[in-house]
């Protein structure tokens, strides 16, 4: 059985970045990934709990599939999401019941959709959790982004974000692209608000 691979290492630098980058430029290639759409703010919508829940059952249940047939394992990615809002102040203002999102789980690019078909399938089976019929395979291509790593509280990004939109962005030429885009490294529920790291990434042309 070969080693665990950790995406966290073998893609370190979209991963795993270090705090003192600061704001820097990553080329990131297409990537695959289980998705769901909502809506609602995610401490509270059952929507965002649901998503959540059947993301996990699938991953695991490829990771699982991955093992036994293919002899590859690996930690499943850590959670992201793509963020956004008709009003995007509100991302300012913290109005998170208005807020709209996609969370998903990467897919190792060694996996077919035979596989992913064969785990959706099991899991219908066995869990049925409650949003895998709003469940997508799709390829994100955000290409050219700047990302920085985020420590602390969910709601101590928004300072850093305005820096990134309206004053680091612009000063390079250049403008946003796609969604804002965050990867969760932390567990919120087993690591304080003031240690959780965050990967903030904004695609840019």
């Amino acid at each position: 059985m070969a080693d665990k691979t950790d995406f966290k290492k073998t893609l370190k630098s979209l991963y795993a970045p270090g705090a003192r980058q600061g704001f820097h430029f990553v080329d990131v290639p297409p990537m695959r990934f289980l998705m769901i759409d909502g809506e609602g703010d995610p401490n509270t919508a059952a929507a965002y709990a649901d998503a959540v829940e059947t993301l996990y059952s699938v991953a695991y249940a490829i990771k699982f599939a991955s093992k036994s047939e293919l002899g590859r394992d690996y930690v499943v990615p850590p959670l992201e999401g793509l963020w956004w809002a008709d009003d995007m102040s509100t991302f300012l203002t913290r109005e998170k019941s208005k807020w709209k999102w996609t969370m998903m789980l990467m897919v190792p690019d060694w996996i077919g959709p035979k596989m992913i078909d064969a785990a959706i399938n099991k899991v219908a089976k066995k869990k049925a959790p409650p949003a895998l019929g709003k469940m997508r395979v799709e390829v994100l291509e955000e290409g050219r982004a700047v990302q920085v790593l985020h420590t602390g509280s969910y709601d101590d990004e928004t300072p850093v974000l305005a820096e990134l939109h309206n004053a680091f962005i612009p000063a390079k030429g250049l403008t946003m692209t796609g969604r804002h885009h965050e990867i969760y490294l932390s567990d919120p529920r087993k690591v304080a608000a003031v240690k959780l790291r965050t990967v903030l990434r904004q695609p840019v042309k």
